[in-house]
């Protein structure tokens, strides 16, 4: 894809939506945290279910700490690997009080270093809790990189290098946001919508839907 069709195509994202927003529900940046260590193999809705409740008892490391495994892992049965999250959560939380004061870094290695915390949800709590021109590759961020040749890797590692050389500075603060509702609701993996599309003529796949 050419430099001038990447800028279009990111030009044509943000006219649809100028502030697209995380579809994950949090007040601050410690909820943002928590749930998007919840969502790893799982939806934004199933997330979004279940959280009020646990934030409503634990909105802060310490809280949380207080709250104990066991009724944390109760607030999240309904999400997939509810017992290994509840675990990283209370170790996470326990961390941020030892070493950060509660707070939550705006640190790339200081995220990655608390327990349930992978490149990914860094980038993502980078991103959106501190406007960081950052893009975590999801599995939609990932097809749609490949299937429009807007940035094809073989990995999310190379995919995310490759999205940041990509794409326009102008579009970097947003752009993580703007392919992910791409990915979750136009182009999707089994019959991707390109007839819906704003960006179907820019794209590079072979095998678009009438």
């Amino acid at each position: 894809m050419t430099p001038a069709k990447r800028h279009e195509l990111f030009r044509r994202l943000r006219e649809a939506n100028p502030e697209p927003k995380s579809e994950l529900k949090y007040r601050t940046p410690f909820e943002l945290l928590v749930a998007v260590v919840l969502s790893a193999q799982a939806t934004d809705k199933s997330v979004n279910l279940a959280t009020p409740q646990l934030f409503a008892l634990a909105p802060t490391p310490q809280a949380m700490v207080a709250l104990g495994e066991a009724r944390v892992t109760e607030h999240i049965r309904t999400i997939g690997l509810f017992r290994t999250k509840g675990k990283n959560l209370i170790a996470l939380s326990k961390r941020l009080v030892e070493r950060h004061g509660g707070e939550i870094p705006a640190d790339r290695a200081a995220l990655e270093a608390l327990p349930g915390v992978g490149r990914k949800t860094a980038n993502v709590v980078l991103n959106v809790a501190f406007g960081e021109p950052t893009i975590a590759v999801d599995t939609h961020i990932f097809r749609v990189a490949n299937r429009t040749g807007l940035a094809p890797g073989k990995n999310p590692e190379e995919v995310e290098a490759k999205l940041l050389k990509a794409t326009p500075p102008e579009f970097l603060r947003h752009a993580h946001h703007w392919l992910i509702l791409l990915g979750r609701y136009v182009c999707v993996a089994r019959k991707p919508k390109c007839p819906q599309c704003a960006i179907r003529d820019l794209c590079g796949y072979r095998g678009k839907t009438r």
